[in-house]
C-alpha cells in the first residue's frame, strides 16, 4: 500500500507529511507502569522536532494526543473514517496554527470506523511514518499482526524492555533508554 499525498483527504496543515513522522502504537490493554517511560519519549520526540503520527486508538494513545496537542507539538491524526465537519469546529485553533494534519484515505460519507477501516488506516500509518514507537504490543493482537507487513520491514521500530515486546525485539527493534534533559542516556 502506497498512497500519494495527493490521494489523501486531509485537513489541516499538510507540510506535516515533509516532517520525519515517528507512528506511535500501543495496544489498548497496556501496563501501567509504562506510562513515565512513554512520556519520557514523547518529550525526547518533541525536542528532535519530529511529528507524532497515530490513530490514536488506545486510551494511552488519545492521553498522548491531548498532550501533545496542549503544547502545539506537530501531528499526522490518521482517521479510520472519512473527515467530518465536526473537526474543523472541534480543532480549528490547531489547524489554523499549523499544527495538526488530519489523513483519511475515506471520502467523508465513511462516517464509521469498522475493524476494516482501521486496519487501512493503520497500514496508512505504516506507509506514511520513517520509524516507529511502540512502548507495548499485546502478544498475538493486531499490532504484531500489523508488523508482519511488507510495508513496515527495514523501518526502524523502537520499544520498551517488556517480555510482551518481545517479537519486536527479535526482529531488530531497538530498546528505548531515556535521556536526561542534556540527551544523555539515563
Amino acid at each position: 500500500m502506497s498512497i500519494a499525498p495527493d490521494e489523501l483527504h486531509t485537513l489541516g496543515n499538510i507540510n506535516l507529511l515533509q516532517l520525519i513522522k515517528t507512528a506511535f502504537f500501543c495496544s489498548r490493554n497496556y501496563p501501567p507502569a509504562i506510562e513515565r517511560t512513554t512520556y519520557l519519549w514523547v518529550l525526547e520526540q518533541r525536542r528532535r522536532g519530529h511529528c507524532l503520527l497515530s490513530g490514536f486508538h488506545s486510551q494511552l494513545e488519545q492521553s498522548i494526543f491531548r498532550y501533545l496537542l496542549a503544547r502545539h507539538y506537530p501531528i499526522v491524526y490518521a482517521l479510520g473514517r472519512g473527515i467530518q465537519m465536526g473537526l474543523t469546529l472541534e480543532y480549528e485553533a490547531e489547524i489554523q496554527a499549523g499544527h495538526l494534519l488530519f489523513v483519511t484515505p475515506f471520502e467523508p460519507k465513511v462516517t464509521s470506523t469498522t475493524q476494516e477501516t482501521v486496519d487501512i488506516r493503520n497500514l496508512l500509518v505504516l506507509d506514511l511514518a520513517d520509524n516507529f514507537f511502540v512502548p507495548y504490543m499485546a502478544p498475538d493482537g493486531n499490532i504484531e499482526q500489523l508488523f508482519q507487513s511488507k510495508i513496515a520491514a527495514g523501518k526502524p521500530v523502537v520499544t520498551l524492555d517488556l517480555p510482551e515486546n518481545e517479537a519486536l525485539i527479535r526482529n531488530g527493534a531497538t530498546i528505548y533508554q531515556p535521556s536526561d534533559l542534556f540527551g544523555k542516556e539515563c
